[in-house]
């Protein structure tokens, strides 16, 4: 028999397993999302923030459920309109695109979406 098979025969040592990092600013807005499958983009985040926007976690809820919805009629990209708050949203990829407050919107021309979804209180 021939040697270097038998050195085959050794198992490799294994890499150490890394635990993933622990985000401790994540807020409970975006804990819920994340729970709802519902992603915001960096761009979105950014827009919500500066526009002062705030959803509350119910409101978060049917969001997501609506463009779940939407995108089982076959919507990929859509507007979100709430009483204080539009948003572009990908049904497709359950992503918040981008935010806008709803004076801001109203001089607006959404293009490229295929959707309007309206969620009052």
């Amino acid at each position: 028999m021939d040697s270097r098979i038998h050195s085959l025969h050794h198992p490799l040592p294994m890499p150490p397993q890394r635990k993933a990092p622990v985000n401790t600013k994540a807020s409970f807005q975006e804990v819920f999302k994340e729970a709802q499958g519902l992603k915001v983009s960096k761009h979105a985040k950014s827009r919500l923030q500066e526009r002062n926007i705030e959803i509350s976690a119910d409101k978060w809820s049917k969001i997501a459920e609506k463009m779940s919805e939407a995108r089982q009629k076959g919507v990929e990209d859509s507007l979100v309109v709430l009483d204080d708050a539009t948003l572009i949203v990908s049904t497709k990829n359950q992503t918040v695109v981008t935010a806008l407050d709803r004076a801001e919107s109203q001089s607006q021309i959404f293009t490229n979406i295929n959707g309007t979804i309206f969620i009052n209180d």
